[in-house]
């Protein structure tokens, strides 16, 4: 698992039940209010701060989530996704990378042809069991809660970058 960590270059993720808990709340005029939970963004901006690219593959579209990604300078951003397989075939393409450069961290059914297509398939706590049952890595913590954090972090220490980054903090 380790070299597999060692590869990536790049980390997909969807949205709803990974980098939130799943909840979609409407206001009155039906806009979209979506929660992002803080530590999960620092471990996203670490990532890219190291090198590492990180893109939203998501099946919704959000002005929540264009806001989230302006913030954390995330440009590939492919929503309104139905096929997901379709879009992690285009996003290589686009690239240049191989698949096994690429992390995708999802949490439902419809995430799944996309992580068996990624080079390391990760989820988080509270993923549907089929989902984790085809996952490389399932974090213990769940979506919205701190779970991308701690698969930024894994990814991290299995490229030997942990410890730069964190004497950084504490100088």
């Amino acid at each position: 698992m380790k070299e597999k960590l060692q590869q990536l270059r790049l980390l997909l993720l969807d949205v709803d039940g990974v980098l939130t808990d799943g909840s979609i709340t409407y206001t009155d005029t039906g806009e979209q209010i979506k929660s992002f939970n803080a530590k999960d963004g620092l471990g996203l901006r670490l990532l890219m701060d190291a090198g590492i690219d990180v893109g939203i593959v998501t099946a919704r579209t959000s002005g929540a989530l264009r806001h989230r990604c302006d913030n954390l300078k995330i440009n590939l951003v492919f929503d309104g996704i139905k096929d997901k397989a379709e879009a992690f075939d285009t996003i290589l393409q686009k690239t240049g990378l191989a698949a096994g450069q690429v992390g995708y961290v999802g949490d439902d059914l419809i995430d799944l042809p996309a992580m068996t297509r990624a080079g390391v398939a990760f989820t988080v706590a509270d993923a549907s069991s089929d989902v984790k049952n085809h996952s490389d890595y399932t974090a213990s913590l769940p979506g919205g809660h701190g779970g991308v954090r701690e698969i930024c972090e894994t990814i991290l220490k299995a490229q030997g970058l942990w410890d730069q980054i964190l004497s950084g903090f504490l100088s």
